[in-house]
């Protein structure tokens, strides 16, 4: 009980609006911020030990993080977040708004006992040095919600709350299992939700086939094998399909203009999108615009 969390933090125009509530565990700490933060506000973290933070509202579109300072490397905020213990963070809001988050601080032995057990010392070590960001929280969230119920108003035994961060844990962290992914030859629907959920993330639609397959926790030449044996495409074919299909989406929810869809998407110019649109539509995209206007 004895363990407190250690870190280096300074923020700029954000402010708390509630009480902040907390609760101590064995090797673990859970607390629950709310505050509100100002357009142009921002923040500096640097934990000595492991670190998530859950947020309980989508902050993706107010919030960017960036892990090298002066980088002009943001990119949006997650729901979910791991940090690695030593790993910097730096936070810029776009707007003004409120948001409430998880924060669950872990000492790096206390998480390695956890692991181990179930998926092995060195799967557990590879596991708590890999960062983890998750737009689609989904069942996390729920177990966050409960351990905040309980933080706010403890009424159980502290185990119910620690096998609550356990489960949080097992949801969240990008846990490999080589032999069985070598066994299948083909990436795990978790695998597949990591990488959705990282281009999802990207600022302008663009991962290289070395962060696909770091997102993984795979090598660059094994990822391109099992990943054309699980998608039937190439990493970049994959990649470009998906960019394709968000250019669809803003050329029919939005009036920007051809190149400004380009540009939003990472294409050198109108040119590169529409050489790349024609390939996978079969049309030029103002021609398939509107088609879809006239429809």
């Amino acid at each position: 009980m004895s363990y407190w969390h250690s870190m280096a933090w300074h923020t700029e125009g954000i402010r708390v609006v509630a009480p902040v509530k907390w609760r101590r565990f064995d090797g673990l700490v859970s607390v629950f911020w709310e505050a509100e933060s100002q357009s142009g506000a921002t923040g500096y973290y640097l934990a000595d030990d492991p670190r998530i933070m859950i947020f309980f509202n989508d902050v993706s579109s107010r919030i960017r993080v960036s892990n090298r300072d002066g980088s002009q490397d943001y990119r949006p905020m997650t729901r979910a977040v791991y940090v690695p213990a030593g790993v910097p963070m730096w936070t810029s809001s776009e707007t003004k708004h409120r948001f409430s988050h998880l924060n669950l601080h872990m000492h790096r032995d206390r998480l390695l006992r956890f692991l181990s057990p179930s998926v092995g010392a060195s799967a557990a070590l590879a596991a708590v040095r890999r960062p983890v960001e998750l737009q689609d929280v989904g069942a996390i969230e729920t177990l966050a919600g409960l351990l905040v119920d309980e933080i706010s108003s403890p009424a159980k035994h502290a185990v119910y709350a620690e096998s609550l961060v356990g489960s949080i844990v097992a949801g969240l962290l990008d846990i490999p299992d080589h032999e069985a992914e070598k066994a299948n030859g083909r990436l795990t629907q978790a695998q597949m939700n990591k990488l959705v959920s990282r281009f999802d993330g990207s600022s302008d639609c663009r991962l290289t086939v070395a962060e696909m397959a770091a997102t993984v926790g795979l090598s660059e030449s094994w990822f391109s094998n099992v990943f054309k044996q699980t998608t039937g495409k190439t990493p970049l074919q994959w990649q470009l399909a998906r960019r394709i299909d968000l250019a669809k989406k803003l050329l029919v929810d939005s009036d920007l203009a051809v190149a400004e869809v380009a540009a939003q998407l990472g294409f050198t110019d109108q040119a590169h999108l529409t050489k790349a649109f024609r390939q996978i539509a079969g049309d030029t995209p103002a021609a398939w615009r509107r088609m879809r206007q006239i429809c």
